[in-house]
């Protein structure tokens, strides 16, 4: 599948095949998951070891029920190799998501854990794009985006977002470009983000 999308007046067209996770994507996806949400990996897993942060994801990834599942991702490929992955889901699903993922870390901690709320409930959420680092450049993080939309709109809902941490002004810079604007500030697990939001 051929994908072509316009910055500005110029049209690029990209040989990207974008398709629905799979479990088998476990072991290419989640370290890609991983590098995109940093730290958060260790409140998601309840592990601080990178090996036992690693695995947990896997586990989640492989489950139904969780906003880091399988079913939750889209897989970005080119020349036949994972690219890129993109995890997205409504505010409105994240409750349920979120709620699942809350009492499986209870479970194995012990500990009552919140897990913050990022986005809101009539929104698309874009939890995490994230690009290979032998992809990047190229074209796919944008293509990724794009794919979102879509999404977004066949679920009925017009308006799609995502959380940039505050110094990360490359990210911020690629986002307004593609039509991203910061709507409001917003805390995940004591960290300043910039809640950005696209009117589709």
């Amino acid at each position: 599948m051929k994908i072509c999308y316009s910055v500005g007046k110029e049209r690029i067209l990209l040989n990207i095949h974008i398709r629905e996770a799979k479990p088998m994507d476990a072991a290419v996806a989640v370290p890609l998951i991983i590098d995109a949400i940093g730290n958060i990996a260790e409140q998601m897993t309840g592990e601080y070891d990178s090996e036992s942060v690693e695995r947990e994801l896997i586990t989640l990834f492989n489950r139904e029920d969780n906003r880091h599942s399988y079913l939750t991702t889209v897989v970005a490929e080119r020349e036949g190799l994972v690219a890129g992955v993109m995890v997205l889901y409504s505010g409105k699903k994240a409750i349920e998501l979120d709620m699942n993922l809350v009492n499986w870390l209870n479970n194995k901690t012990g500990e009552d854990i919140v897990i913050p709320p990022e986005a809101r409930y009539d929104e698309y959420y874009v939890d995490t794009v994230s690009v290979h680092p032998d992809f990047r450049g190229q074209g796919i993080g944008t293509a990724l985006l794009s794919h979102a939309e879509t999404i977004a709109r066949k679920a009925g809902f017009s308006k799609l977002t995502l959380n940039v941490e505050e110094e990360k002004e490359d990210a911020i810079r690629l986002y307004e470009r593609v039509g991203y604007r910061v709507a409001e500030p917003w805390t995940i697990y004591g960290g300043n983000f910039h809640h950005m939001l696209k009117r589709l």
